[in-house]
């Protein structure tokens, strides 16, 4: 019988999160004040932020920073993950690469997102915060906040994006069982919210919106202050848990990936698998590719412009160094409702524009027909997110099949797809649609931001 598993022992949960700012080339730029173009100090976040988490946001000079060990605690819940060989997937193939994934599907919540979730309502509780409040796309981080939230004893409300309230209704159940108070977006509870319905009744809603509302209310709340699941620098450092312990757990089966590849909305899960083997690449001058997989309805790596923009709709976050398709693009109503974001992730985009990372852009329904081969042969529905990560990875098999070249590929599953069988349904009888964005539309969302540029 073929040993699948590879799983450190609790023990080697990782104790410090692994900081790339500290080891990369070029540093990323640094955040703006919309109002005088002067770059941000930690203190300057304090009003929205975890102060924490501020100060590990602009921190480029420690390579490591220590995990509390009340979260580890948290973490031993499900930490370490289990590292697959994908042998099934291999002989459906049939193809000469050696697969691996990474199962952050196990964790309570059901993604990776409960890795920062954790800590940022640790220090949240630690600063003597009260209340917390995000926005969420799919749901999954919606999902993992509401969970830590509840472990450290905080009240959380959600702004989930209105299409995915109304296409996972389960997902906002989830959060509802945890305690947290759900609201779809854009709503009439913030002026962010009500400029947005009065331009458009019908505005079915992105992460952009959610954001500006979830930051009004931290702005406008008693000892409330606002999180974030993702683009991020501190977000994207606390995934580092998941490539920490994969880097240790392929030593144990003998291998070290040729290539890694994650889906990309933000990118946290992607720069949690990467950023800890990215290191070699910069340090040690390893040669791995890292490949993020991003929907063709929102190609800002693939498509966009790296300039300075808004994180939010409304206007109201420091302008971020960033690919992005501008603060004012309107999604298609994909199912892969966390990779509906305008923007990535300010250290990833310096990445992006320094070679050391590629992407390409996918079809819903071909990421859907990876999801289904997964499923039927390694026994896990994956997320709509993470059927990109598995599309991508079907891609590098099938090009080794073609050149008989022998990689080693690991991807990240970052969440199951247990309550997005909807979406499987919709594929399963056809209706599932494919969406590109235009020249045309893509040049007049890019608008908002070439002006913030000119």
């Amino acid at each position: 019988m073929r040993q699948k598993k590879y799983i450190l022992p609790e023990s080697e949960i990782p104790t410090h999160y692994f900081n790339i700012q500290a080891v990369m080339p070029n540093k990323p730029l640094p955040f703006l004040n919309p109002a005088t173009r002067e770059p941000l100090k930690p203190e300057d976040l304090y009003p929205v932020f975890v102060e924490e988490c501020a100060r590990q946001e602009l921190n480029q000079t420690d390579e490591w920073i220590p995990i509390p060990e009340p979260v580890r605690e948290q973490y031993a819940a499900y930490r370490c993950t289990p590292l697959v060989r994908a042998y099934e997937l291999e002989e459906a193939l049939g193809t000469p690469a050696h697969i691996y994934f990474k199962n952050e599907s196990v964790s309570p919540a059901g993604s990776h997102k409960l890795n920062s979730a954790l800590a940022q309502a640790y220090y949240a509780k630690k600063e003597g915060i009260t209340n917390i409040t995000t926005e969420t796309g799919a749901g999954q981080w919606g999902g993992a906040l509401s969970y830590a939230a509840k472990k450290f004893g905080l009240d959380c409300a959600v702004y989930m994006v209105k299409v995915s309230y109304n296409q996972k209704p389960y997902r906002r159940s989830i959060m509802q069982t945890f305690g947290a108070a759900i609201t779809p977006s854009p709503s009439m509870s913030t002026r962010a919210g009500k400029d947005i319905l009065t331009k458009n009744p019908n505005d079915q809603g992105s992460l952009g919106c959610a954001i500006s509302e979830a930051m009004e209310l931290a702005l406008t709340t008693p000892n409330c202050k606002y999180t974030l699941g993702s683009v991020l620098n501190h977000v994207c450092m606390h995934q580092t848990v998941i490539g920490l312990e994969a880097e240790k757990q392929m030593a144990l089966a003998g291998e070290y990936p040729d290539i890694v590849i994650g889906c990309f909305g933000g990118g946290s899960n992607f720069s949690g698998i990467a950023f800890p083997f990215l290191r070699h690449n910069i340090q040690d001058g390893k040669k791995t590719r890292f490949i993020a997989a991003e929907p063709a309805s929102c190609p800002k790596l693939t498509r966009g412009k790296f300039e300075y923009d808004f994180a939010d709709e409304a206007g109201m976050t420091p302008l971020l160094p960033m690919f992005t398709l501008g603060h004012t693009f309107k999604p298609a109503t994909i199912h892969a409702g966390g990779l509906r974001y305008h923007g990535a992730g300010v250290i990833l985009s310096q990445l992006m524009k320094d070679g050391y990372m590629e992407a390409i852009d996918l079809q819903q329904t071909e990421t859907f027909k990876a999801g289904i081969l997964f499923a039927q042969t390694e026994g896990i529905i994956p997320a709509p997110e993470s059927c990109h990560a598995i599309a991508a990875t079907i891609r590098e098999a099938q090009r080794c099949k073609e050149t008989g070249e022998q990689k080693t590929i690991l991807f990240n599953l970052s969440g199951h797809g247990f309550v997005d069988m909807s979406a499987y349904d919709q594929y399963i009888s056809g209706e599932l649609q494919d969406y590109k964005l235009t020249d045309a539309e893509l040049a007049k969302f890019m608008e908002s931001a070439d002006k913030l540029n000119a």
